[in-house]
C-alpha cells in the first residue's frame, strides 16, 4: 500500500538530525509540505533547503509562548497543520540517583514532557477545531520498562499516558493521536554517547531479539504510516519499533536469545 501525504501540510519538531530529520523526508517523499522545526533555525534551515515546498522555523519547544506564536504564525502565513510529528527531545546520562543532579532531571523532563505537551496542545486543539488531524509523539521504549535513566524513562511513560490523554480527547473531533517508541536507535545523540563511552554497544545490540541497532528510517516508517489515512482507525496507540528489546528481555535466565537458525 502507498502513503499519500500529498497537499498535507506536517510540523515536524527535532527535525534537524535523528528521528526528526528522518521523519521529516520520509513525510516529503510522501508528498507532504513538511515544516521543519528546530531549536535552531540555522540548522532547520539546511534540512529545508534539500525539500521543495518545506519551510524552516526555529523555536524551543519548552517555551509555551514561542511555541504558540510559531504555530499560529505557520498557520496563518502557510495554511492549516494536518500532522504533527514531534521527535525533539533529550537523552540523560545513565547515572544512579545520587549522582543525576536535578538540574539534569528538570531539563530532561522540561524537553521530553513539558515539551511534548505544549507542542501537542497547541497544534492539536486548532487541529479539533477544523475536526481533523494526526498527532504522532516520538516516545521510547524507555517508557515501558526500567533502567539506569531516573529522568528520561519516567518523562518517556509520561508521554505514552499522555497520548491517550488527548486521543481520548480530540477523539470526537477528529483528531488522531498516536506514539512511537522506539529502541536503541542509531541517531547522532546515540552516537556521542557511544564514543563517550557512556553507552555501549555491543551490550545494546546483545540485549534485543534481532541482535543490532535500529535505523532512524525503520522508526519514521511507521510515524508517515500514523500520519495517513491507512491508519484511520488508530489512536491512542503505541507503536513498538524496538528490534524486540523488550520481547528479549526475559531471556537472559535461559542464556540470551538464539543466535541463530537452530539444527533440528
Amino acid at each position: 500500500m502507498h502513503i499519500d501525504l500529498k497537499d498535507r501540510i506536517v510540523l515536524v519538531t527535532g527535525a534537524a538530525s535523528g528521528i526528526g530529520r528522518a521523519s521529516a523526508l520520509a513525510a516529503h517523499g510522501c508528498g507532504a509540505r513538511v515544516i521543519v522545526a528546530d531549536k535552531t533555525f540555522h540548522e532547520a534551515a539546511q534540512i529545508s533547503s534539500g525539500l521543495a515546498g518545506s519551510v524552516a522555523v526555529g523555536f524551543d519547544v519548552t517555551d509555551e509562548r514561542q511555541v504558540a506564536q510559531e504555530v499560529s504564525r505557520i498557520e496563518d502565513d502557510i495554511g492549516p497543520i494536518d500532522g504533527l510529528v514531534h521527535a525533539a527531545g533529550v537523552l540523560q546520562r545513565p547515572l544512579p540517583p545520587h549522582q543525576l543532579t536535578m538540574r539534569e532531571w528538570d531539563i530532561v523532563n522540561q524537553v521530553d514532557f513539558r515539551g511534548s505537551y505544549i507542542v501537542a496542545a497547541n497544534v492539536g486543539s486548532l487541529m479539533a477545531k477544523r475536526g481533523a488531524g494526526s498527532i504522532v509523539l516520538v516516545a521510547s521504549v524507555g517508557g515501558l520498562c526500567s533502567g539506569r535513566l531516573h529522568a528520561y524513562n519516567p518523562a518517556k511513560a509520561a508521554v505514552l499516558s499522555m497520548t491517550q490523554n488527548l486521543a481520548a480527547e480530540w477523539g470526537r473531533s477528529g483528531v488522531r493521536v498516536n506514539a512511537v517508541s522506539p529502541g536503541f536507535t542509531e541517531t547522532p545523540a546515540l552516537d556521542r554517547g557511544i564514543k563517550s563511552g557512556i553507552m555501549n554497544s555491543a551490550a545494546m545490540t546483545s540485549a534485543t531479539a534481532m541482535g543490532r541497532l535500529l535505523t532512524v528510517d525503520e522508526v519514521s516508517a511507521p510515524i508517515v504510516f500514523l500520519l495517513s489515512d491507512l491508519s484511520s482507525g488508530m489512536t491512542g496507540g503505541n507503536v513498538l519499533v524496538d528490534a524486540g528489546y523488550l520481547a528479549a528481555s526475559g531471556w537472559s535466565g535461559f542464556g540470551g536469545v538464539p543466535s541463530g537458525q537452530q539444527s533440528t
